[in-house]
């Protein structure tokens, strides 16, 4: 995700990062003044008499404003609905390890250390299956989990989660941990599933494929049309309007695009990966973590 002072607007107008809309759409933009000035100029020196569609053009721009309007908003909805899943992931983190450190720590402190160890390294391994990543290494102590049968999960963050659950059964039925205290663990614990769960649903429910496609194509039609529509009224300045309607228009498409899906590396995604280290180092800092507890939390 792209650090920047959102204040300094001056300066960031004149930046171009490699996710800029305006590095991607030069291309078809310099095309498309070309091929407006082609037009100006055979209007203007062959007088090949073109006619303006400006009311046809007037009623789509239209429709594709509201289109587009729609369509950013859906996407922004979806991308900060990320961002506040994550934010929950991070507060629940940090409740579930003080109430294992608090409750379980005292007693039986090597299952406490394997219980943070879980904990610790389940952001991780969630960001990682949200970009279809595998992971070989879960970052905890092998006498945490089966790391085999870890590796061949296939949905690895529910793996872990069986664990925690499993490991917190069994202090319970060993009288380590009473009713009323697995109860008290139970809201944040459950939280990390119903978190997966929401997130695994905003990457495998993108925009239905005929709005997209439909919008596209309007996109298009809009865009291959004002070339004829500007020329005969503007004559060459017709060429900067062009391409700055154009670049407005597709730009907003390109970055519903992007943000629909925000637990990727692109630049506008989620910090995913900075939200995940600092759980683990808040986890690690939590209470006093004996030296296992330290290498158990170690980066996934």
């Amino acid at each position: 995700m792209v650090t920047y002072n959102p204040r300094d607007w001056f300066r960031l107008i004149f930046r171009f990062h490699s996710s800029d809309t305006f590095r991607i759409l030069l291309p078809t933009g310099t095309l498309l003044g070309l091929l407006t000035a082609a037009l100006v100029w055979c209007e203007i020196h062959r007088h090949i008499g073109i006619e303006s569609p400006t009311i046809f053009h007037q009623i789509i721009g239209f429709v594709l404003s509201m289109l587009l309007v729609f369509r950013i908003n859906t996407a922004y909805e979806r991308w900060w609905e990320g961002r506040r899943l994550w934010g929950s992931l991070v507060n629940n983190s940090r409740s579930l390890a003080s109430k294992i450190q608090a409750l379980i720590a005292p007693t039986h402190p090597a299952d406490a250390s394997d219980l943070l160890g879980l904990l610790a390294a389940f952001p991780s391994i969630l960001r990682h299956h949200l970009r279809d990543e595998q992971q070989n290494d879960p970052g905890v102590t092998p006498g945490c989990i089966d790391c085999a049968a870890f590796t061949a999960a296939r949905n690895q963050p529910l793996f872990l989660y069986n664990s925690l659950v499993g490991r917190l059964a069994a202090l319970h039925g060993s009288g380590a941990l009473t009713d009323q205290q697995l109860l008290f663990l139970n809201g944040e614990l459950f939280s990390l599933i119903d978190i997966t769960g929401a997130c695994e649903r905003i990457k495998s429910s993108p925009i239905p494929f005929s709005y997209s496609l439909f919008l596209k194509k309007i996109i298009f039609v809009y865009v291959i049309t004002m070339p004829i529509t500007f020329s005969v009224n503007f004559h060459y300045w017709s060429v900067p309007i062009v391409v700055l309607i154009f670049y407005a228009f597709a730009s907003l498409e390109i970055i519903s695009e992007e943000i629909e899906d925000p637990f990727g590396t692109e630049a506008n995604d989620l910090p995913t990966d900075e939200l995940a280290d600092k759980i683990r180092l808040d986890i690690a800092s939590i209470g006093a973590l004996s030296p296992d507890a330290q290498s158990c939390v170690g980066a996934a």
